[in-house]
């Protein structure tokens, strides 16, 4: 039985589209270094002040995205589906574009855990889970990769993935 529902946002509710080559040159212009990967990780372990850093060109890149956002249909007619139920917000996606989409759409999740929450989506669900207060096995999370898919199995909740 579903009694809650964690959506991603980027690929799921909307498309964002960012130019991630580009974004990871000024990551690595700003750590000096090419070795970026896995992003979340290299980002995740860096000091305060390089962290501020990279967020502040991630949330320039986003804001400037904003503009050609997409909305994902399949995304949005499961947010409308599920209306009754409680929803949270997981994504790697800044707080600043968070609200921009949150207000543009109408939409609204409580909790919403963005990326200065934490870069870990398994840790994002786990998160929002227990704020939720709703048993694993009672939520559904609507993703869009993979890595949505293996974070869900690891929390042990339902999985539906949004269109590839």
């Amino acid at each position: 039985m579903i009694k809650a529902v964690i959506f991603d946002l980027d690929g799921t509710l909307i498309n964002l589209p960012i130019n991630y080559g580009k974004l990871e040159k000024d990551f690595g212009r700003i750590l000096k270094t090419k070795n970026l990967r896995p992003l979340a990780e290299t980002v995740a372990n860096l000091n305060d002040e390089k962290r501020r850093q990279v967020f502040k060109v991630w949330d320039e890149a986003e804001k400037a995205a904003f503009a050609n956002f997409t909305i994902k249909e399949e995304g949005m007619s499961l947010y409308t589906r599920f209306s009754e139920q409680p929803k949270a917000l997981v994504t790697l996606q800044g707080k600043l574009l968070v609200v921009m989409v949150l207000e543009k759409l109408g939409l609204a999740f409580n909790p919403v855990l963005t990326r200065e929450s934490s870069l870990d989506r398994t840790r994002q669900i786990e998160e929002a889970i227990q704020r939720l207060g709703i048993s694993c096995k009672d939520v559904l999370f609507v993703g869009n990769t993979d890595d949505d898919f293996h974070a869900a199995k690891k929390v042990g909740c339902q999985f539906l993935r949004v269109g590839r």
